[in-house]
């Protein structure tokens, strides 16, 4: 953990926060913090700062919170084809730390139906894996996760709702040839990532007739985490 990070309602009034869980066992073993030593803290989705530590003995631990700075804001969008369900639990926290911003989780024709039963689509287990990811990233924004069974209703009728203003990008095996495309002022990319064995013709057909444009890493067909990080790293890099 690179910031501790706190609820809103976990501070109480006069600044203070009593922690008794893996956080203060964080601070307490790994951190190996005593009364007086600061520590980094953040409140999730607010400021973030320094804590002093108060008190702290082995059941609990008491911080003074100080934030006043304004944490690193998401910086992309992702729309992402379902992956198995240990490769997802696998990227949720990458994909936090990375700074994405909304992140669709979308049915495709080549993802397997029975990965929309995972628990880790649903908010109280996906959570804390992407707070994992803010603190380890040192920033506190929580990406808002939207979760799409029905990929032609999203694509047709919530695709341009939800990034009316984007730089659309979409990331598929292929030539690498002809990929020329600039970001204007106010627009966030919004990056399509498909299963592992690609889009299929009529999902392609789909997006690119509504302004995504091709995004390759070249012709080798990547594992979805794989191919995902590396395409966040390349287009970072290229903006």
């Amino acid at each position: 953990m690179n910031r501790i990070i706190l609820t809103a309602d976990e501070v109480l009034s006069d600044g203070t926060v009593v922690l008794a869980d893996y956080r203060a066992e964080h601070i307490r073993s790994v951190l190996k913090a005593r009364v007086g030593d600061e520590v980094k803290t953040g409140v999730l989705n607010g400021l973030i700062g320094s804590s002093v530590v108060e008190a702290i003995d082995e059941q609990r631990l008491v911080l003074r919170t100080r934030h006043a700075e304004t944490p690193l804001e998401p910086w992309f969008d992702l729309l992402l084809a379902v992956p198995r369900p240990k490769v997802l639990k696998r990227l949720l926290p990458q994909l936090a730390a990375l700074g994405v911003g909304k992140l669709v989780l979308l049915n495709a024709y080549k993802v397997e139906k029975c990965y929309f039963s995972s628990q880790w689509l649903e908010p109280e287990h996906y959570t804390p894996l992407l707070i994992e990811g803010l603190m380890q990233a040192g920033t506190t924004r929580l990406p808002s996760v939207f979760v799409k069974p029905r990929f032609k209703p999203f694509i047709e009728d919530e695709l341009d709702v939800l990034f009316p203003n984007s730089l659309r990008l979409l990331a598929h095996p292929g030539e690498r040839k002809g990929q020329q495309w600039t970001m204007t002022e106010g627009q966030r990319p919004l990056l399509a990532v498909g299963p592992e064995g690609g889009w299929t013709d009529y999902e392609l057909d789909q997006l690119l007739a509504r302004g995504f444009q091709p995004f390759s890493l070249g012709s080798r067909p990547l594992r979805t985490d794989t191919a995902t990080i590396a395409l966040i790293a390349v287009l970072q890099e290229r903006l």
